[in-house]
């Protein structure tokens, strides 16, 4: 639309082709002929919160969208296991301070089902939980990197049942689990 508002006020403020500015009509046809192509896009793309690119950043690779993360969590029920990957030491991992800010770690007065096993990047390692290989887990950190790091590292273990939430970061994924 704002393509197309662009295009309107230039053919309004343009005096009529002269063969000089030819250039300058081409431009402007071109303007409009992509600005419809990409309204025409935009009415056939899906309208679910994990495609439209626009209102949510695309999604680290691995990371479980909301739709999968719901329907893991209820069918995990009180089984369901979060494993939080992120550091509190802000000169290991600075990026982690702006998602502690947002959701405090796991303890024993928050996040019931939430543990938490620092994943540690100079090792590519973490903990192990002291859960069952077949216990439903979701991983996470603040956006997903680690958390789909973890995940790797939890299947390589011989954990079976385990998704990416991504992190706070991930709003919509967030609001499936951040509070288990």
């Amino acid at each position: 639309k704002t393509i197309i508002t662009v295009c309107l006020i230039l053919i309004n403020i343009m005096q009529p082709p002269r063969p000089s500015s030819f250039t300058t009509w081409f431009f402007v046809v071109v303007l409009l002929m992509i600005s419809h192509v990409a309204a025409f896009t935009t009415r056939l793309a899906p309208r679910s919160s994990s495609s439209l690119i626009v209102r949510n950043m695309a999604r680290k690779a691995g990371v479980a969208s909301p739709e999968e993360l719901k329907e893991f969590v209820q069918k995990a029920g009180e089984k369901l296991v979060v494993v939080d990957v992120r550091n509190p030491d802000a000169d290991v991992e600075p990026g982690d301070q702006k998602s502690l800010a947002v959701a405090a770690l796991p303890d024993g007065s928050n996040r019931p089902m939430a543990v938490h096993l620092i994943w540690d990047r100079n090792t590519d390692n973490m903990p192990l939980p002291e859960v069952e290989k077949d216990t439903p887990m979701i991983t996470h950190c603040g956006g997903g990197g680690r958390g789909q790091k973890a995940k790797d590292f939890l299947n390589a273990n011989g954990f079976t049942n385990v998704l990416n939430g991504g992190g706070p970061k991930e709003t919509d994924c967030w609001a499936e689990y951040g509070t288990k």
